[in-house]
């Protein structure tokens, strides 16, 4: 790997490590205020919308200028909003509820990591060459998932009672920070993630690739930005590629709250031990990652939606099991098949969109299809909730639709090959007539 690569694996880290760290600061002053149970999940909510509500501008602002701004003008979003939730008392409007700012502050954070995953993404595929790109997800997966991990053990323990009344025992002389709890205090350390992050940002090298100046019109970018879908969607391999993605994230993020329901169902688990089993999960999905990159070619990549749809199954196999001995090796096989299968697809889907539109073009249109698959798998996961249908039921049901729409997948894709091979495009150049779209 060239030496920018590492410089961009420190910052993707340090930023994604703080992101994490925030939510659950941010969930703690929830708690501090004693505001309704429904606040909690809007987080999440606020974080996503951007995702897709900008996706037709992202894009061209991550394929305007070299990549390495543009990570560092995102990264510098997120530092405004992480200030602007660490004063939430003081920019609350009179007569609003606090809780408003706090959400406010989260959309902030979160319209910065929107604008910032184009580019880290898309930068892989302007430094690198096609046959380190799945080597190269596989380390950029590996690292999210650790800084998944860590973010979430640090924001826990930043908000913990001993290191907190040790934070907030720190005084500056004659300087009144109006950091009074727990929370807050949190958020003054993260910030220092986001600062770290923004160090890196600045030693990004210059890939060389040529940048345009996009189309200022919301209108254009919204056309174009519908174009790049249906190019994508279009493509023999991008089509199978944004599918399988698309699902497996919104399943994935669908995943995580069904596992802490049936932890508690099955299992007899509180909360603070069924995140626990997340975090296997996470561990298995990193092993999974590193496994992909090293024996998954990218002439390879379509192969894997076989692993998909025993992923699938495997899910079922949660309903049968009532004993943690039994759970711990379940969740960490799970997410092995899951991180196993989606490296190969994304450094196929990230190499297909530099060729047709651009990088940026290409994540955002990814992002776009993505987390608008969260917020609709997540709507019918609380909907079958609220009718009271059995975490059981609920896994069958998941499991079957996972591992069914995979196979529905394999089958489109076979008959694609049967019209003609289109395989002979993975690793190809892009026609140099061509340059990244504005």
């Amino acid at each position: 790997m060239k030496r920018g690569f590492y410089t961009i694996m420190a910052a993707q880290f340090f930023s994604s490590l703080a992101d994490n760290a925030l939510l659950i600061a941010a969930i703690q002053l929830l708690s501090d205020l004693a505001g309704p149970v429904w606040l909690v999940p809007m987080l999440k909510f606020f974080f996503t919308i951007s995702y897709v509500a900008l996706a037709a501008f992202v894009g061209a602002f991550a394929d305007s200028m070299p990549k390495g701004r543009v990570m560092f003008i995102t990264n510098t979003i997120k530092v405004a909003g992480c200030v602007m939730m660490l004063f939430y008392v003081a920019l609350t409007p009179p007569g609003a509820p606090e809780y408003v700012t706090i959400l406010a502050a989260y959309a902030v954070v979160g319209l910065g990591a929107a604008a910032y995953s184009p580019a880290k993404y898309g930068i892989l595929t302007e430094l690198l060459p096609p046959h380190q790109l799945v080597a190269a997800n596989g380390w950029i997966e590996g690292l999210t998932v650790g800084s998944i991990l860590l973010g979430t053990l640090l924001g826990g323990a930043l908000v913990s009672e001993t290191v907190s009344l040790g934070l907030l025992g720190l005084d500056i002389p004659r300087i009144d920070t109006g950091i009074d709890t727990p929370g807050e205090a949190a958020i003054a350390v993260i910030l220092f993630g986001y600062v770290v992050a923004a160090i890196f940002n600045l030693y990004i090298p210059d890939t060389g690739v040529d940048h345009h100046l996009p189309q200022k019109n919301p209108v254009y970018l919204i056309r174009d930005f519908y174009h790049c879908c249906r190019l994508l969607w279009k493509d023999k391999l991008g089509q199978i590629s944004l599918a399988t993605t698309t699902l497996f994230w919104g399943a994935g993020a669908t995943l995580q709250f069904i596992v802490l329901e049936w932890a508690r169902v099955a299992l007899g688990y509180p909360l603070s031990k069924a995140t626990a089993l997340q975090g296997i999960s996470a561990v298995g999905i990193a092993v999974g990652a590193v496994a992909a990159a090293k024996f998954i070619p990218l002439k390879k990549s379509v192969d894997v939606v076989s692993v998909g749809i025993a992923m699938g199954l495997l899910v079922i196999m949660m309903n049968f099991v009532r004993e943690v001995w039994i759970a711990i090796p379940l969740m960490m096989l799970i997410g092995a098949l899951a991180g196993f299968f989606v490296v190969p697809m994304n450094a196929l889907l990230q190499h297909r969109g530099h060729i047709l539109m651009g990088a940026g073009h290409s994540i955002a249109v990814q992002n776009f299809n993505e987390n608008l698959s969260i917020l609709v798998m997540l709507a019918l996961y609380a909907t079958m909730i609220r009718v009271d249908l059995s975490i059981y039921v609920i896994i069958m049901i998941f499991g079957l639709f996972v591992s069914g729409s995979m196979v529905l997948v394999r089958r489109h894709h076979l008959h694609n090959q049967r019209q003609g091979d289109s395989l002979h495009l993975i690793g190809m150049e892009k026609p140099p007539a061509r340059s990244d779209r504005g």
